[in-house]
């Protein structure tokens, strides 16, 4: 997967195979009232247009609480095995990959992007089953997100430095 976001002219300057717990994975979800409160009410919409309950799924209709437990959901699933995490650097590195990286759905995410192609699951699977959706992989949102992750997974000593034999050609 990393060789195709290479592709897109960004360079690896960061990597690591690791387990997280819970604790550290609720650090990496660790989002404001306003964000709870906005994926609370995307929840109750895409369980109203899956014909299912709010209350069912979540055992309560309240959006703020129903936030909170996405990202209790979202900290399990990251505490359950392996985490390759890795670090891009290079222009518009948070937009090429999130492009690559395809929607947060699998099921709805097209072909030729990350997602779309090795990703099995969807938002349906993962409400009737009272966990998150198993999208494969995470991509920061913004650069201001970006920086805190990267901050909350590596250190500094961990990012290294360097340039490949292109960038003095093109001078970026």
């Amino acid at each position: 997967m990393q060789y195709r976001l290479e592709q897109t002219g960004l360079k690896i300057v960061g990597a690591k195979l690791l387990r997280v717990d819970k604790l550290f994975g609720s650090k990496h979800y660790n989002h404001n009232d306003e964000w709870k409160e906005m994926v609370g009410k995307r929840n109750v919409a895409d369980c109203e247009k899956f014909g299912l309950d709010a209350k069912d799924v979540f055992g309560t209709e309240d959006v703020k609480r129903i936030g909170e437990m996405v990202d209790e959901r979202n900290a399990d699933f990251l505490a359950s095995g392996p985490v390759f995490a890795i670090v891009f650097e290079g222009p518009n590195a948070v937009a090429k990959v999130r492009n690559m990286v395809g929607s947060t759905f699998p099921d709805t995410a097209p072909p030729g992007t990350i997602r779309g192609d090795y990703g099995l699951d969807s938002a349906f699977s993962g409400m009737i089953r009272k966990r998150t959706t198993y999208n494969v992989i995470h991509a920061s949102g913004s650069v201001d997100e970006a920086v805190q992750e990267i901050g909350l997974w590596f250190k500094p000593e961990e990012l290294i430095d360097y340039k490949r034999v292109h960038e003095d050609l093109y001078s970026y």
